[in-house]
């Protein structure tokens, strides 16, 4: 049978820790001096889910109880409380209804609402709902209620285009066009409070679209305070992460094997952030999540390969440790290759056929992927190899003979 082949990785470490050396400088120096472009996920700023709707119920009320209109997914409720009021709640469910002009004579029924119809549809086909920045309270200004309309005709291209004046501004399409809602999110400087960002965002898509057809579904502002917080919940995250690989790979190597794996990771990490500095591309949770995923599949390719290293090491006669780790090395590079290559199938396939923050997911995964397979072999290789530089190799134990019954041989004379 014939001898496999031995690559002399160990030839190129040096080269390899140079190369590296020099990206991940670089990276830093352009992490100083262009800084990274943190996504509105760890900025302050303002996440909106609006809906392009049509106005089709306005309900008012001219007496002196408080009266509350509830929109819900089954039913609309009108809650009547107040000092002298007959505190009660009208339950009016959807089934009982075939259309907003039924639902209106049994709003109208409760004394003192008023309830006009402004467009009648079939309540079976048509959902619900009112805006979340306008009070549910009833009074003489009449409350919107819309249904979903003609949303599918709008594009996300649209609502940004609605919202160019202002900086740092993400939208998306979510739903099917029967019931689309689009994801606005944009960023606020450290003037910008949130209910004034938010109040010129609603003015300006009532500009574009009309008063009557914009509904915000739910609004958030996320503060600077939150926004820092998040970026060092994120840092202690991956250092845990870190710490903890280390432990478990101590546990089973030895404390250099373990460093070399955190190394490797680390290079990783460091890498992967260079790359996203140099492009400029979003940081995000999402660039976020690729990060820890590169860091995960990272230690599973090296715990490969030192495995390997340990089980050579009792059974390839070698004169030094280097060869052991050629040899080592040279028997998973095929793992290793076919691993990578297979995984970045799927990984380009994302980012070939997506856009937006999957684009970028797929796209940093392809940087840390290479990385990975690539710090695996030459990264940690180089670390335990200046290591265990001074490695001996265990000898058996030479057995103590016995000659005491062994005649001695006398020459004749």
């Amino acid at each position: 049978m014939a001898s496999r082949k031995i690559i002399k990785f160990s030839k190129y470490f040096s080269a390899a820790v140079v190369l590296s050396a020099v990206l991940i400088v670089a990276g830093i120096v352009s992490v100083i001096v262009r800084g990274v472009n943190f996504g509105l996920d760890f900025k302050p700023g303002l996440i909106e889910e609006i809906k392009i709707a049509d106005n089709v119920l306005d309900v008012s009320y001219g007496g002196s109880a408080t009266v509350k209109l509830e929109v819900n997914s089954d039913d609309v409720q009108v809650v009547v409380s107040g000092i002298g009021a007959d505190n009660k709640t009208v339950v009016i469910p959807y089934a009982e209804v075939s259309d907003v002009s039924s639902l209106a004579s049994r709003l109208s029924a409760v004394e003192g609402v008023t309830a006009s119809v402004v467009r009648n549809v079939p309540l079976s086909e048509n959902a619900l709902f009112v805006s979340s920045v306008v009070s549910s309270s009833l009074g003489t200004t009449p409350l919107k209620v819309f249904t979903q309309g003609n949303a599918g005709a709008v594009s996300a291209d649209e609502v940004r285009n609605a919202l160019r004046t202002f900086d740092d501004v993400d939208v998306k399409a979510v739903g099917t066009d029967a019931d689309r809602s689009f994801q606005v999110r944009m960023g606020a400087s450290g003037e910008t409070g949130g209910k004034a960002l938010q109040s010129a965002t609603t003015d300006a898509l009532y500009n574009a679209f009309g008063a009557d057809k914009i509904v915000v579904v739910k609004s958030d502002f996320i503060g600077a305070q939150f926004s820092r917080s998040l970026i060092s919940g994120s840092v202690v995250l991956v250092l845990a992460t870190l710490v903890l690989i280390f432990i478990y790979a101590t546990i089973r190597f030895k404390w250099d094997f373990a460093l070399a794996s955190v190394i490797a990771i680390i290079h990783d990490a460091l890498i992967m952030i260079s790359f996203i500095s140099w492009s400029q591309m979003e940081f995000s949770t999402t660039t976020l999540a690729a990060i820890l995923t590169i860091i995960g599949y990272s230690i599973n390719a090296t715990v490969v390969i030192l495995d390997r290293v340990r089980s050579d090491i009792r059974v390839v006669e070698a004169d030094s440790f280097v060869d052991v780790l050629n040899s080592a090395l040279s028997a998973t590079l095929g793992r290793s290759v076919i691993t990578t290559v297979t995984t970045l199938f799927a990984v380009l396939a994302l980012f070939f056929f997506t856009t937006g923050t999957i684009h970028d997911f797929a796209l940093s995964l392809t940087v840390g992927l290479i990385s990975g397979c690539y710090s695996s072999i030459f990264i940690a290789g180089a670390f335990i190899s200046f290591t265990r530089r001074n490695f001996r190799f265990a000898k058996p134990a030479k057995m103590p003979v016995d000659i005491s019954h062994v005649a001695k041989f006398e020459p004749q004379s």
